[in-house]
């Protein structure tokens, strides 16, 4: 008998010399990505840095949480002003049911506009102020000098 492992076929040595080929390739390739280059890094390498400094993105976001904080007391003030607008027109008994619309600021005639529409849609919310002579308060000089004691002598007869 002869012994197989000590020959090879060319077939098979073959096989394996490219089996070796491909071992060798992929191992040059891993101590490619090993040597510190990124696929993502550009091929300049420039002193310049990818992102600005902690201290200046820290100042900007200071100065846009201030212009934030401002834009919402702009808003809150705003909204104040449309309130006191809708209570000096007098018509509404709470002048918070009328929606806060920013053109009501600029534009009278759209703020009493929107007053009567709501009051055309809901007029329980209108003012129930009473206004002439009611009978009650401060009276005019002519009643000023009532005598109950000659009220009941004229009733009495």
């Amino acid at each position: 008998m002869t012994d197989t492992t000590d020959t090879e076929s060319p077939e098979t040595d073959s096989i394996n010399t490219d089996a070796d080929t491909n071992s060798s390739s992929v191992n040059s390739e891993s101590a490619n990505t090993d040597s510190g280059s990124d696929v993502g890094e550009s091929p300049n390498t420039d002193d310049e840095p990818d992102a600005f400094p902690r201290v200046y993105v820290e100042r900007l976001r200071r100065e846009s949480a201030g212009y934030r904080e401002r834009a919402q007391r702009g808003d809150a003030y705003a909204q104040r002003l449309h309130t006191e607008m809708v209570r000096a027109t007098g018509r509404l008994a709470d002048p918070t049911d009328l929606a806060f619309d920013e053109t009501h600021l600029d534009d009278p005639d759209a703020l009493a506009a929107a007053v009567d529409d709501l009051l055309a849609r809901k007029p329980h919310l209108a003012t129930r102020r009473p206004s002439g002579d009611i009978g009650q308060g401060a009276m005019s000089g002519a009643t000023a000098n009532v005598d109950l004691a000659a009220l009941l002598r004229q009733r009495a007869q």
